[in-house]
């Protein structure tokens, strides 16, 4: 009986109170090692053949570069919603694995990619359909695994330790792990794609897959894990369809009438009636046979609690700004792929015999966002906060990454202008596949920024998400940035194919295009979308109660 009792009082969609370390005896830093292995291996695996992805398509199935971008943005974009459908890590390994498999097949058997000819040219013939069908299940599989754990290794390392300090500290760390990870398989595994053997390539982010898994699975009997409590989605729907149903129910003002949560050792303060989307509030009203005799709920889906309540109103406070975000990484998706075009069609030698690989100049992002992270983390915040007295709060981290981005952008477009330019003087526009006598070091200053931007609002928005949402979904909170980064993919391919239709700046051939045109609207969109972002997180107020330190949300100009 009492047994029954107890599992009343804990409803499904309730996140039961965490127990402390010195009584779990799990959880706690040693856990962040084999957390760290696993995130390095799965990064390892994924990027070795995402990196390098455009090339692959381009070279190996004759695809138009503007064409290979917008499916690369695809592919990140389906890799960045995964999270947001709860994937189990060791499932998402199976994935990659088979995703993998197929990958080799395709890179070794010549039956499975049309023959080769010169990049460019008019008589290259397009893959069959079922070649086509057998490439885009692999990238799909492949995508699976790696969407699948990234983000989901983010929020199982963070609810290993307790202060909210030590969990800022860790998103910072992983994302250092993530670049670092990134770097070399950008680096190493796709010089190996691209001067060795594809199959080869593809044959070690096999072995690295395989690794990562036998990691995590070492590090089993330390993690600290949550116990199954239902759909993270239950207790908002509850919310929502109470509050439809009782909405001819007068709102009450006193704090009786609504019903509360009774649990001694739940970290939820109290809270009351908000103003805030007041209509939710019909959702905590007790009406008659909404509790049953022992004062419990009869009918969740026509009484919630008013905690409950409060925790989707957080969440829908913090919609504005996380939608700022999507047009913060859209310039950034852009970025990312059409610069691997632009590399391809520049000069890419480092002395005489060896050339860099086009897909290898997203590492000068993820060496620049590797090495401002943990100069930020090391340094910079700390410095700032001995001298002004109080850290620089998450928001205006975020705010800052916006700055830097739209700066990035115009460096971007300035120096395409100085590429066209250069292919005008020497008359290269018509020749397709023509490289441009301009080295591809042009390319970096952009790049830079970029990272820079990315050190500051990548581990700024996962930190904000997981610190603000409520305890009973912040399983979800970190995949909110990997859904915005996938929506963000998604909003950059419809971009870029809607220029493509109203105007012609983005040929198959962008040494005929201007791009440079591209990157101006983007500066722009950007700067207006900055002005949505303050304006937002001016009305947004941190409502976090674990912080040990009440931090100021507005965003100083």
């Amino acid at each position: 009986m009492a047994k029954t009792t107890e599992s009343k009082l804990v409803p499904a969609d309730i996140e039961a109170p965490e127990m402390p370390d010195s009584m779990t005896k799990k959880g706690g830093f040693i856990t962040l090692f084999f957390i760290a292995g696993t995130l390095s291996g799965v990064m390892l695996s994924g990027f070795g053949w995402l990196a390098n992805l455009i090339v692959y398509l381009v070279q190996e199935f004759n695809v138009e570069s503007i064409n290979a971008s917008q499916i690369a943005n695809v592919v990140h974009g389906c890799i960045n919603l995964l999270p947001i459908l709860g994937a189990i890590i060791a499932d998402s390994f199976l994935g990659s694995f088979q995703g993998m498999i197929l990958l080799i097949l395709t890179a070794k058997l010549s039956s499975l990619k049309p023959p080769p000819c010169e990049i460019g040219s008019s008589f290259c013939r397009a893959p069959s359909k079922l070649q086509y069908v057998i490439l885009y299940l692999s990238i799909a599989t492949a995508s699976a695994g790696l969407g699948g754990s990234r983000y989901t290794l983010a929020t199982l390392g963070a609810n290993q330790l307790d202060k909210p300090k030590d969990k800022e500290t860790f998103f910072n760390w992983f994302f250092f792990t993530v670049n670092v990870s990134s770097i070399i398989s950008s680096t190493a595994i796709v010089y190996v794609e691209d001067s060795i053997s594809w199959a080869l390539g593809y044959t070690i982010c096999f072995a690295a897959n395989f690794i990562a898994l036998a990691v995590f699975l070492a590090g089993q009997r330390f993690y600290r894990c949550d116990k199954p409590q239902g759909s993270q989605f239950t207790g908002p729907l509850r919310v929502v369809v109470a509050a439809v149903r009782k909405r001819k129910v007068a709102l009450s003002s006193r704090s009786e009438d609504y019903y509360h949560e009774h649990c001694e050792t739940s970290k939820v303060m109290p809270v009351t009636a908000n103003r805030w989307f007041r209509f939710l509030n019909r959702a905590a009203m007790k009406t008659e046979g909404d509790i049953d005799s022992d004062g419990l709920i009869a009918r969740p889906w026509k009484l919630c609690s008013l905690e409950q309540v409060e925790n989707l109103r957080t969440v829908i406070r913090l919609v504005p700004i996380w939608s700022s975000g999507i047009f913060l990484i859209t310039p950034v998706a852009i970025q990312s792929s059409i610069a691997v075009t632009q590399a391809l069609s520049m000069d890419r030698h480092l002395g005489s015999n060896f050339k860099i690989p086009a897909a290898s100049i997203i590492v000068v992002i993820l060496v620049s966002s590797s090495f401002f992270v943990a100069l930020f983390d090391r340094f910079v915040f700390p410095t700032w906060q001995k001298l002004t007295g109080r850290p620089l709060t998450l928001l205006q981290r975020i705010g800052i990454g916006h700055v830097i981005i739209v700066i990035s952008m115009a460096i971007s477009a300035m120096v395409e202008s100085k590429r066209l330019k250069t292919i005008h003087d020497n008359k290269l526009e018509a020749l397709p596949g023509a490289i441009v006598p301009m080295p591809v070091w042009w390319l970096f200053p952009q790049l830079v920024v970029i990272g820079i931007g990315d050190a500051f609002h990548f581990p700024g928005q996962t930190a904000l998400y997981y610190h603000e949402f409520p305890a009973s979904l912040r399983s979800i909170a970190t995949a909110m940035v990997s859904l915005v980064v996938g929506i963000a993919f998604y909003v950059s391919t419809a971009l870029v194919e809607l220029i493509r239709k109203l105007t012609g700046w983005l040929p198959g051939n962008i040494n005929s295009g201007r791009l440079d045109n591209l990157y101006w609207i983007l500066v722009t969109a950007g700067a207006l979308n900055f002005m949505y972002f303050l304006v937002c997180a001016k009305l947004y107020k941190c409502r976090n109660i674990e912080k040990e330190v009440e931090t100021n949300s507005g965003f100083d100009i």
